[in-house]
């Protein structure tokens, strides 16, 4: 098994360097030269020029995914053992933390460098070639500097292209490919923030430039309404910049979080977009794009077909700080990994908005039943906080659509000797997987951190009865790998021990919902390799309706540099065989999961939660607690005292909470580990920076 995931491995490597160097070679004479010979021949051959175009410049970003569900399949098969540091470890650091930009590590950095040194050379070796030719537009009558503003703004354009090829890759969920190099799934949307951003501005740039020279020719009402048979579509392109800049307007913090459904509906609009920019680049362009849209269409519909069954809430726990734990039916043979999220929607609620959450309960402890933790703030989770504290009696309230879960391909905190747990207010989430994950795999005898300090801040006392899940770790002494420091930082209570306030613990309300066994349970995504088998198939379908339809309707010998077929209509070829294609595997997928749903589930166990109480642990065990009020953590003394306390040279620090504690934590973690490495004692530990997300 090792032996296979070792090829797999390499062989996922040796694609992506081909894909990478196609990217790179793309804008040479060389490559230019090479592929006109390529297509010329295609085009007389039963592959035709949009086959080849697909194979060659969308397939490898496919087979990418398709190797890499396998791999990852078997590799959650190996059993897990602690690994030493890994030399990425420093790389994976934060080194740059800044209020605007976020927490930036080294390997982050490096990506986005080479990111745009890949836009300069692609720019620079384009736009050289074209001033080397300087053959101004005889219709437009341009000169020299007007020529080269138009080039500028048409290679513009190129770098926006660039930009949409990765956009769509960041926001997979069921498919993906992030997971290969355990990226969280929140934390990969930044991702496809800042490639969005760059894509517009480029797009403005190269939709502006061109504008400008119009403008300047007296030619905007001869150009800008122009649907063109061949070549490019200026009326489809500036459809598309102007939805492309509708949507990212309203992505903005200050519209997405005050106007969800505003951000929600308008995002929608990629359809439009993607279509114009389909006709306006044309098929030739679109393929360099078209993995994306290949996976992010087909992650689409298998994410509709699981969140069609609705499951009901089976009970409700109401926490005093204004926040509720619902639990769920769930199959027990699905399992996650901790930090992982779950997207549910309460059609009662909202018939369109889905809310991801962190899971809280691990699936090795729970089998039956699936956590989620949800803090009352927003108009969604606040109706739903009334809607359970009125304790109504239809059980229609709470019909829910589930999705997910999602979360990482590995376990990362299994490979750390001690683990330092930050957390503020409701991002404690996260944490509460893990923590059960660790009990239970203690009481297996399993390889695990040996010492774990959860540092949690919350703004007043009745916030540490989030910790409830967790807490008959915490109080059974024998287990004293887990200590815990409380920082309430808008009480002032110095005369109040930890044993007295986790007394409110006892004032949670329990709902239990009287009704009959749901007929759905989560049952979580599909396999990883029938995913890979499913997505090879969804591109065979594609390639062979491609063909066929491009040699029943275009004669080869129409193909050629000299194009007469209408452009619009090569481009509905390829949509219409994309749609025959995700209706073929939309069937497909449809008729796999009624399978698996009428498959039996076994029985559930109706089990009691037991409350735990604080007076039942020994007053000296209270010691190795601590509960601090008005005060905020001193994070620089923390880490020094963790790391003489702490067992190892290798510490997890995972931080989840508000971004001014993210960043603090990260500016400590770099500092220290950067101090230890430089003493060059072997003995010191150092700190692997992680950083969680609860909220998109």
């Amino acid at each position: 098994m090792p032996k296979i995931s070792s090829l797999l491995k390499l062989l996922l490597f040796l694609i992506f360097a081909g894909w990478v160097s196609l990217w790179l070679l793309k804008p040479t004479q060389l490559w230019t030269k090479s592929w006109k010979i390529a297509e010329k021949r295609a085009s007389t051959s039963f592959l035709t020029q949009s086959g080849l175009n697909f194979a060659v410049y969308t397939f490898p970003v496919i087979a990418i995914a398709i190797v890499g569900f396998v791999y990852l399949e078997l590799k959650q098969k190996e059993p897990t053992s602690r690994k030493g540091r890994s030399p990425l470890s420093v790389l994976s650091n934060p080194i740059f933390v800044n209020k605007y930009l976020g927490i930036l590590s080294g390997l982050e950095i490096l990506a986005v460098t080479l990111f745009i040194i890949f836009l300069a050379w692609t720019f620079y070796v384009r736009i050289s070639n074209d001033f080397k030719k300087m053959v101004p537009m005889k219709s437009f009558t341009l000169s020299v500097w007007q020529y080269k503003i138009f080039r500028v703004a048409t290679r513009c354009g190129l770098l926006a292209e660039a930009c949409l090829a990765l956009l769509l890759l960041p926001i997979l969920r069921g498919m993906s490919i992030f997971r290969l190099l355990g990226i969280q799934l929140e934390a990969s949307v930044r991702y496809h923030v800042w490639l969005g951003t760059a894509m517009i501005l480029f797009a403005t740039l190269h939709g502006g430039g061109t504008f400008l020279i119009w403008g300047i020719k007296h030619h905007i009402g001869d150009e800008m309404w122009k649907w063109q048979k061949t070549g490019r579509i200026y009326l489809a392109g500036e459809i598309t910049l102007l939805t492309g800049l509708v949507i990212w307007i309203t992505s903005l913090p200050q519209i997405r979080r005050k106007r969800f459904e505003i951000f929600y509906y308008t995002h929608h609009l990629y359809i439009v977009f993607l279509l114009f920019f389909l006709f306006h680049a044309g098929d030739r362009h679109f393929y360099m794009v078209f993995p994306g849209v290949f996976l992010f269409c087909l992650d689409k519909i298998l994410r509709m077909i699981q969140s069609r069954p609705e499951t009901y809430i089976l009970s409700a726990r109401i926490f005093p700080s204004k926040a509720i734990e619902l639990t769920l039916p769930k199959d027990p043979r699905l399992k996650y990994t901790p930090t992982s999220v779950i997207f549910i929607k309460i059609p009662r609620i909202s018939k369109f908005q889905w809310h991801p959450f962190s899971i809280t309960s691990s699936s090795k402890v729970d089998k039956h039943t699936i956590s989620i933790l949800i803090k009352a703030e927003g108009w969604w989770t606040s109706t739903l906080y009334n809607m359970l504290g009125s304790k109504p009696d239809d059980m229609r309230l709470f019909h829910v659509a589930t999705e997910g879960p999602y979360g990482p391909s590995s376990m990362d905190f299994l490979r750390y000797d001690s683990l330092l747990l930050v957390a503020g207010g409701i991002g404690v989430t996260p944490f509460l997987s893990i923590l059960q994950e660790i009990a239970s795999a203690r009481s297996n005898k399993n390889v695990l951190p040996v010492k774990i300090q959860l540092v949690y801040t919350i703004k007043d006392s009745q916030g540490i009865c989030l910790l409830d899940p967790v807490l008959p770790h915490v109080f059974d002494a024998e287990q004293g790998y887990l200590q815990l420091k409380v920082f309430v930082t808008r009480e002032h209570q110095p005369d109040r021990s930890l044993r007295e306030v986790l007394d409110d613990v006892s004032k949670i309300q329990n709902i239990h919902f009287t009704n009959k066994r749901p007929s759905y349970a989560v049952y979580g995504l599909e396999k990883l390799q029938w995913m890979s088998v499913l997505l090879l198939v969804a591109s065979v379908v594609f390639l062979a309706f491609l063909i066929i339809s491009n040699n029943v309707f275009i004669k080869p010998d129409k193909k050629s540099s000299e194009q007469k077929t209408a452009t619009s209509v090569v481009d509905i070829l390829l949509i219409s065989s994309f749609a025959l294609a995700l209706i073929s595997s939309t069937l497909v997928a449809t008729i796999w999961r009624w399978k698996r749903l009428r498959e039996e589930i076994p029985p559930f166990p109706e089990k009691e939660r037991k409350a735990v109480k604080p007076k039942e642990a020994n007053r000296g065990f209270f010691d190795q607690h601590e509960i601090h009020f008005g005060a905020r953590p001193n994070f620089q003394d923390i880490f020094s005292q963790f790391a003489n306390e702490s067992k190892g040279s290798n510490i997890g620090v995972f931080v989840c909470g508000p971004e001014t504690m993210k960043a603090s934590v990260a500016t400590t973690c770099h500092l220290h580990s950067n101090g230890f490495q430089s003493g060059g004692q072997d003995h010191n530990p150092f700190f692997s920076f992680h950083s969680l997300n609860f909220t998109l």
